[in-house]
């Protein structure tokens, strides 16, 4: 069924997953090329980073890169990326941006020093579901839409949104309606969309498909390489292993807030990738 009406019908034997995809959405479901991007200069790099939630944390992710964080639900994925974002600061290790060291106490110093984050509850902590698309997509920037007086440009406020609300392909009616009306997937784009208007270098992203259909997962995955083109790095937490092998260029893998593991994509399989998150390295 698609839009209130049935589209097709068929026995399991005479159809294809990507079919029924296609019939879902209405269009068909085209591939997302990961393109050459990545430079040598390390954007991000934690060494020995400690919290009460993860442990021994030693990573890198270069300008242009796409790297995944894998693991289980309570692997301690979601606990890095908010240990990044200065909601749960590291009480021990070193974070730095841009080959710069820097104390990661909360999140607005997180934001000064270049680092965005997309949380998992998108609903909850990602977007202000009550506000207006416009004033969603340009809070993180909001500062460069005060007027003089000290008031907020609405004019300019909503003349950016517009732009970006085009560019990131949003389905709204206008930018004054309320982001809680939009779609999952829509209201994701307008969640990652807000860093455009900043100029962080690195974007944690935390499950940043779950509960989008098939067709706004392919658009997340373009605006991730986009944002890749452009070289800003890319942390990608996620348990779903089809999108760490499909998105990413490199992985590490957590079990029990530690990484155990690390790889190119190119290297690796779900089954591996499942291996390490199960504790298969630990054994």
């Amino acid at each position: 069924m698609r839009d209130g009406q049935l589209i097709s019908r068929h026995l399991l034997t005479d159809i294809t997953k990507e079919a029924v995809v296609e019939q879902m959405l209405g269009r068909q479901l085209t591939s997302v090329a990961k393109t050459s991007r990545v430079n040598a200069t390390n954007v991000l790099t934690v060494e020995s980073a400690t919290n009460a939630d993860v442990h021994d944390i030693s990573l890198t992710v270069q300008t242009g890169e796409v790297v995944g964080i894998a693991g289980l639900v309570g692997a301690g994925k979601t606990e890095l990326c908010k240990a990044l974002f200065g909601d749960r600061p590291f009480q021990e290790g070193e974070v730095r941006i841009g080959g710069k060291a820097n104390r990661l106490r909360n999140p607005q110093a997180a934001i000064q020093a270049g680092i965005g984050l997309v949380p998992e509850e998108r609903r909850k902590e990602g977007i202000l579901v009550a506000d207006s698309v416009a004033e969603n997509l340009t809070a993180a920037a909001a500062h460069d839409f005060v007027n003089r007086w000290g008031l907020m440009d609405r004019r300019k406020e909503a003349d950016q949104a517009s732009q970006w609300v085009k560019e990131l392909g949003i389905k709204v009616a206008d930018v004054k309606q309320e982001v809680g009306q939009l779609s999952g997937g829509n209201q994701q784009k307008v969640a990652i969309g807000k860093w455009l208007l900043t100029d962080v270098s690195v974007l944690v992203l935390d499950e940043p498909t779950k509960g989008v259909d098939v067709g706004a997962k392919q658009d997340i995955y373009r605006l991730i390489d986009g944002l890749a083109q452009q070289q800003k790095g890319i942390l990608y937490a996620t348990s779903e292993w089809d999108e760490l092998l499909t998105v990413t260029d490199r992985i590490y893998v957590m079990f029990d807030g530690r990484i155990v593991h690390e790889t190119k994509t190119a290297d690796t399989s779900e089954e591996t990738l499942l291996w390490y998150a199960t504790g298969g390295g630990q054994r």
